[in-house]
Parts: structure tokens; sequence; C-alpha cells
């Protein structure tokens, strides 16, 4: 792995920022009907309990701080949408890292489900982006680490692996460092599920909620109409 690399616009981000970037991303191309993102809608995002890895527990607060740093460094737009009271937030990173995308799909798993191979990849990408072979998932990771600075890494196959691992560069080499240490033979074991009941009786809850949401947004929006 090349040690002496930053963060695409020289300076690093952190875990909360990431988090927040990758889901505004997600959810544009999973959700785009409820997109961009209100807080609340966001918030949930960042703490679902599904395709995270690590699962967070964010609040309302915390991620409004984040937002305000990423919308001071241009990588997110807030906007206030003629009609409504609740502010809505949408990423800018295929513009600021000029990233078409399959590219920016490709980012965007990487900084939602950490280290990955590139069939990983192609399997966990497809709502966000269809990839049509494992090459086209490659020649994605090959522009994203031949980009200045490089935005991912690839690291050196792991003792028992037969397929190297990516991670993406956003925190600094050291995170990137920290983490390829910390999964150890990961990349290549399954992890089992753990109370699988109660995660998905919880993920059903968190996308009730957001489902909610955006059905309370299009009745204020149909009751100002009125007014």
């Amino acid at each position: 792995m090349n040690t002496d690399t930053t963060a695409p616009d020289g300076a690093i981000l952190d875990a909360f920022e990431i988090r927040v970037l990758a889901v505004l991303a997600e959810k544009e191309a999973v959700t785009p009907d409820n997109y961009p993102l209100s807080l609340n809608a966001l918030t949930n995002g960042c703490n679902q309990l599904s395709s995270r890895d690590p699962v967070m527990s964010m609040s309302e607060e915390t991620v409004y701080d984040v937002l305000q740093r990423l919308m001071q460094r241009k990588l997110v737009n807030g906007i206030t949408q003629a009609g409504s009271r609740v502010a809505k937030y949408e990423h800018r990173m295929r513009i600021k890292w000029s990233l078409e995308q399959d590219k920016l799909a490709v980012l965007t798993i990487l900084m939602l489900r950490g280290l990955q191979t590139a069939g990983e990849i192609r399997t966990r990408s497809g709502r966000v982006h269809e990839f049509g072979s494992l090459a086209e998932v490659e020649s994605a990771l090959q522009f994203l680490i031949d980009k200045y600075p490089p935005i991912v890494a690839k690291l050196a196959v792991a003792p028992g692996a037969k397929e190297p691992r990516y991670g993406h560069l956003l925190a600094g080499d050291e995170a990137l460092a920290r983490q390829e240490t910390a999964s150890g033979y990961a990349g290549a074991v399954s992890a089992p599920a753990q109370g699988s009941r109660v995660a998905q009786l919880e993920q059903e809850v968190q996308q009730l909620r957001q489902d909610f949401d955006g059905l309370l947004a299009q009745f204020e929006s149909f009751r100002k109409q009125f007014e």
C-alpha cells in the first residue's frame, strides 16, 4: 500500500463525516424520491443496522454538526425547498471529486462497509450501481487508485486469502492501516449473523420511520397548497 497519500482535497475526514457522506450517496441512488434527505432520515440511515460496518449510533445533534462541517468544505449542500420548513441535504462528492456513478458507487460501498475485495464490492453495490462484470469494478477501483491524490488503496493479499482487498483513503493512510490490522483475516471469512431476529426487527422499525417521514413531508407539502 502506498503510504504517501492524503484525502482527495488534502484534508482528512473523520468516521462520522464519512458515514454521513456515504449515506447521502447511497440514498440518492436507492430512494431517489426521498432525496435530498431530511436530518431525521439521514440520521436513521447513519444508524442503520444492515449494510454498515461498523454499526453506529449517532444523534441528530451529532449529524447536524457533521453536516455543518461538510458544508464548509463544499462536500454537502443544504437545501430549503419551497413550501417546506424542513431543510434537506445532498452530497457533492460527484462534483467535488469528478466521479461518475460507477466510481461513486465503489467509493460509497467502501465507505459504508470497510475493506472489501472487488467481488464483494460487486455483490454489494447492486442497489447503487449495477456492474456488468468484475472487470468493470476493477476498472472503477483503478480509476480511484490512479487519481491524484488517490482516493482508494489496494492492499496486499492477506495470508490465507486469495484476493486483495481495497479500502478508501478519506480518513488517511494511518486510519486505513489500523483498519487493515484490526480486520485480520476478515476479508477471507464471512462474519456470522448476530441477534438476527432482533436486528431484523430494528431494521424494519427504522425503515418504517423513514417511510413515515417521507409520507409526512408529502402531506405537509400537500396541506400547504390549501393554506
